[in-house]
């Protein structure tokens, strides 16, 4: 099959749980020698062209490939366009319940080389919330409702609710259910590097089990279900890390040149008077964790400290949002629902291809920062 082009652009608008960290019994690390800087703010504007390459190296039968497209149009992030070539059939689509975006490709038996690459350019910028400044902007009702309510992996009721009561104990307004909630997450949950990929996000077992170590999608997950239960709209937000940190965190960085292992999910609370804010607590428990020699147990240690009071409230504009899609049906797949959408997805004969393993599955995430 002779290889096919195609280009599409769209401008977007820019519009309790007394369980704790086994490990808190051990001795604290020592401080670092002095603090380090982490403050992103928002106002300055960064170009990406963000390319996902996949060749698929042991055909079997017909092989049907999902790429995630940026899908978010926000104070953040502007999705401009996607340009796309390959050896299949290829078409833009989205699931109709959460608008996440995709590029469809199915390839025919006969195709012995598939492959595809998508590039989509982004606007991004960082975030950081002036808590003394109120907003006039207002979410609708119904949206506001659909993110309070249970996905399989996030349910609302039962321990979950349990948990949140108890975190959340004494709080009185949003922000302070929130802030609870939050340190929380950094209090009892930990960084766990053997996960694969960034988890599953299955709260419910994670807090039946009292195994609170995971990754992104594991703790951020539950920020946005403890929240959901207590009546706070939250969502996940599902996207990849494309620069390294302008703060010099190593493990808050991607490297341009190859992004695999760079996914990286966030979440956003809805807050009366200040509308959507970001949240990111799985990355102070990465921190803790990983960015220096040592697992450094405590918020105050001056290089975990600025990271804590930052990400309640902001994130750095080093990363790309794909979607906030839960329970998600692909187009024309045989496999089960997604959990989440974050992923370069493949299936055939023979089933779905292991996306936690791209070297197998072989595919290629890259970024390059257009100048202004």
């Amino acid at each position: 099959m002779t290889t096919v082009r195609r280009a599409f652009l769209k401008n977007g608008a820019a519009a309790a749980m007394a369980a704790a960290l086994p490990s808190l019994n051990f001795a604290q690390t020592a401080a670092a020698p002095s603090r380090r800087h982490f403050a992103p703010q928002s106002g300055a504007w960064r170009t990406f062209d963000v390319t996902t390459r996949v060749d698929i190296l042991k055909p079997q039968g017909v092989t049907r490939v999902w790429l995630p497209i940026p899908s978010v149009n926000s104070d953040y992030q502007h999705s401009l366009g996607n340009s796309f070539a390959g050896n299949g059939s290829m078409q833009l689509t989205q699931d109709g319940r959460d608008g996440a975006k995709m590029l469809y490709v199915e390839f025919p038996a006969t195709e012995a080389k598939p492959f595809v690459e998508l590039t989509s350019r982004v606007q991004t910028q960082g975030r950081a919330i002036d808590w003394s400044q109120k907003t006039a902007a207002a979410e609708s009702a119904d949206t506001l409702r659909y993110f309070t309510r249970p996905t399989t992996l996030i349910p609302t009721d039962g321990i979950v609710r349990k948990t949140a009561l108890a975190a959340t104990q004494g709080a009185k307004t949003d922000v302070e259910k929130a802030q609870k909630i939050y340190d929380w997450i950094v209090a009892n949950t930990y960084r766990e590097p053997k996960v694969r990929g960034c988890g599953e996000g299955d709260i419910k077992t994670m807090l039946e089990t009292g195994n609170l170590g995971g990754k992104c999608a594991d703790l951020n997950a539950l920020f946005v279900g403890l929240c959901r239960s207590m009546g706070l709209p939250a969502r996940d937000v599902y996207g990849i890390r494309l620069v390294p940190s302008a703060f010099g965190y190593k493990e808050l960085s991607g490297n341009p040149a190859s992004l695999k292992g760079a996914q990286h999910c966030r979440s956003e609370v809805y807050l009366k008077g200040h509308g959507w804010v970001a949240m990111d607590p799985a990355d102070v428990a990465k921190v803790m964790r990983l960015e220096t020699a040592d697992w450094i147990k405590t918020t105050a240690d001056p290089v975990v400290a600025p990271v804590n009071k930052a990400l309640f409230g902001g994130w750095e504009g080093n990363w790309m949002a794909y979607n906030t899609a839960h329970d998600m049906a692909l187009p024309k797949s045989a496999g089960e629902k997604l959990g989440f959408f974050m992923y370069p997805i493949g299936e055939n004969a023979a089933g779905r291809f292991d996306s936690y393993a791209p070297d197998d599955f072989k595919y290629q995430i890259t970024a390059r920062e257009i100048a202004a």
